[in-house]
């Protein structure tokens, strides 16, 4: 059993780190690290693949760039009322990035990078959705870290935490919804890995849009998301569409040849 005060201390987030004059946001740091670490996991794949290395440069620089736009723009559309006075300001500002935006946008960047480089094939969908499944779940961290509201609902299991210092502080216990994501999708990433020449090309894509879609369409259930349609989330909508292509993509690629990488 938990005590309470043991469990409150939980709640002691660290939205910023302070080193001399830099105050530097916890989520921009994660946001960075997931995109390291996504590189990296490019990097290795595209040797095994014997493709260029500079290519992981480039994908990350791609992945980026759309990722912080994507970020922007998510999080303007779900703040358009606090931020339609001052659009402008609020497109340059150095705060205010939603991380599901971010990986739609920088997996568009990267799908422009794969046309540019004639590499949009279904090996280059499956590299980029294990390093998409590994940015995820880093990124994660950076919402539990800060405690920028996607937390879930009140909860009295132990593990529960409340979120008083957070970019959206709550006094009230509630589920810790980042920290289950970002376990989740570790072991997603890991599953991928294992699977990445064990199935047809293709394969791990469509098994990364079913089991992400999974997992976001689930860890809704206990967030404090409205919903828009038929009782399900904006979120839950877009997972469901996930888990239909995805489920569409294994289907095509059955009795495929597996991949020769060596």
């Amino acid at each position: 059993m938990v005590r309470r005060g043991a469990r409150a201390s939980l709640g002691r987030l660290l939205p910023e780190i302070h080193i001399g004059p830099l105050d530097l946001q916890t989520f921009g740091i994660c946001f960075a690290l997931g995109f390291l670490a996504a590189g990296a996991v490019v990097s290795r794949r595209l040797r095994e693949l014997r493709k260029p290395a500079d290519w992981a440069y480039e994908i990350v620089f791609a992945a980026l760039i759309g990722g912080l736009v994507g970020a922007r723009v998510d999080y303007l559309i779900q703040n358009w009322d606090e931020v339609s006075n001052d659009l402008l300001g609020n497109i340059f500002s150095g705060t205010g990035l939603v991380w599901q935006g971010g990986v739609v946008g920088g997996a568009l960047g990267v799908l422009l990078w794969a046309r540019w480089r004639r590499w949009l094939t279904a090996q280059m969908l499956d590299t980029a959705s294990i390093a998409l499944a590994l940015g995820y779940a880093i990124g994660r961290i950076g919402c539990q870290l800060s405690g920028d509201g996607d937390y879930g609902v009140e909860s009295d299991l132990p593990w529960a935490m409340a979120y008083p210092e957070g970019t959206v502080p709550t006094t009230e216990e509630v589920h810790p919804t980042p920290v289950y994501e970002t376990v989740s999708m570790g072991i997603v990433t890991l599953v991928l890995w294992h699977l990445r020449d064990r199935l047809a090309p293709g394969v791990v894509f469509g098994l990364y849009l079913v089991l992400a879609g999974s997992e976001r369409f689930l860890v809704e259930f206990i967030r404090r998301n409205d919903s828009v349609l038929a009782g399900l989330t904006l979120a839950q909508l877009v997972s469901l569409a996930m888990l239909a292509l995805g489920a569409a993509v294994i289907w095509s690629r059955r009795g495929a040849p597996r991949p020769v990488t060596a």
